[in-house]
């Protein structure tokens, strides 16, 4: 169960500063731990993971154990179990230990408890049960290391009584089966995925939305989908893709130009909408503002992707569209359409690259010679696009002198 000094902590302690809350946590009496993707990521090789933390501590308890040692303490939003410490103007999210009791009434309450293990038993997946201290000791009550080792991804006890805790635990064993997964998919979960499915209704559909973002940029997310929309998991606000194999090409296309993959060209490729289907979906999913207009503008401007060949032509929707959104509109046009472009991871360097020209006119300057305002507009918008296609090069005399023509 522990293994003693297992984990290099300096690769998961990134600041001198967070010792000071083991500091205050032990001066109280108290364990804390490092818990979930700190330790399992590490465990598994990968880095860029946040901080969670659990402690024995009550959450009155730490707060007090931080106003002690002068640590700054939030409330984590409903979280009514975890607490925000600031440490180097980041917040780290601190649970306190919990296990659930059974009452008279039939009913299970959420208590705090100093049992780590009976923490752990509440955690959803074997993998995500394993905890650290300061000094690299790892505890792992139910097998979690040995199952990451061999690409094993099961709930721990029952995964029926698992998912009902929280049905948002259907999506996140997908996400990390996707992710970690090196044999078949573990039979009992998928039935009891399958089974209780339609309890998703129930949760927040951003909470549902999160978790399918973060399932979108898995390794293995295609086949992960494909069992997905096999058994209708997400039916209930989104249909089956018939382009997985797109969504293939995709991963393959960015992997290959060493470019980050992104969860909105992925869902973005899976469905390739058109702009009111692309309205659409961002609704269901709630999408931020920025979001939905970036996914909108994929759909409704199109792209001659053999024209992106030419350095002028991408220079020319650089400045139209900006550099992302050319560099994304490329890799979802080479992915939808089956399409090879020679140096690619070439090509995406050179847009970032890129100085975008600036258009050398303003209003003022042709208002000496216009006077209505939506005239004056209107000769920018010519001239700007004579501009465009000299690629670049007309000056703001050369351009001027076109005005009356």
């Amino acid at each position: 169960m522990m293994k003693s000094g297992y984990l290099d902590m300096r690769k998961i302690v990134r600041s001198p500063h967070i010792v000071k809350l083991f500091e205050a946590v032990e001066e109280h009496g108290g364990t804390l731990r490092f818990v979930g993707g700190a330790v399992r990521d590490t465990l598994a090789g990968l880095s860029g993971f946040d901080l969670d933390l659990a402690t024995d501590l009550s959450p009155d308890e730490l707060v007090e154990a931080c106003m002690d040692f002068r640590l700054k303490t939030m409330p984590i939003g409903l979280k009514s179990d975890t607490t925000g410490v600031v440490i180097d103007n980041q917040i780290l999210e601190v649970a306190s230990l919990k296990r659930h009791v059974l009452l008279d009434s039939g009913r299970t309450e959420e208590v705090f408890t100093d049992d780590w293990s009976a923490d752990a038993a509440e955690r959803d997946l074997t993998i995500n049960a394993v905890y650290a201290d300061l000094r690299g000791n790892v505890f792992d009550y139910y097998n979690g290391i040995d199952d990451l080792e061999h690409g094993i991804v099961r709930f721990i006890g029952n995964a029926e009584s698992q998912i009902k805790k929280d049905y948002l635990r259907i999506m996140r064993f997908f996400r990390f089966y996707s992710k970690f997964a090196k044999t078949p998919m573990d039979k009992e979960a998928l039935e009891a995925c399958i089974k209780l499915k339609d309890g998703l209704r129930s949760v927040a559909i951003e909470r549902v939305r999160d978790e399918l973002f973060k399932l979108l940029v898995t390794p293995n997310v295609t086949e992960t989908l494909r069992i997905i929309f096999d058994n209708d998991i997400l039916g209930y606000f989104l249909p089956p893709s018939q382009h997985l194999d797109a969504l293939w090409r995709l991963t393959k296309i960015v992997a290959d130009a060493q470019y980050q993959g992104n969860f909105l060209r992925r869902l973005f490729v899976l469905y390739q909408p058109n702009a009111s289907e692309a309205e659409n979906i961002a609704g269901v999913l709630r999408f931020t503002k920025k979001q939905k207009e970036t996914f909108v503008k994929w759909a409704k401007i199109n792209l001659d992707a053999e024209r992106m060949i030419s350095p002028q032509e991408r220079l020319k929707y650089v400045y139209r569209y900006g550099k992302q959104w050319l560099i994304d509109k490329i890799l979802l046009e080479i992915a939808i359409r089956n399409l090879h472009i020679n140096r690619l991871g070439e090509v995406l360097r050179e847009i970032e690259n890129a100085v975008v020209p600036i258009f050398p006119l303003r209003g003022r300057d042709v208002a000496a010679k216009i006077n209505d305002g939506a005239q004056i507009g209107r000769a920018l918008a010519k001239l700007e696009q004579r501009w465009i296609d000299s690629d670049f090069t007309l000056t703001r005399n050369e351009l001027l002198q076109t005005l009356d023509i």
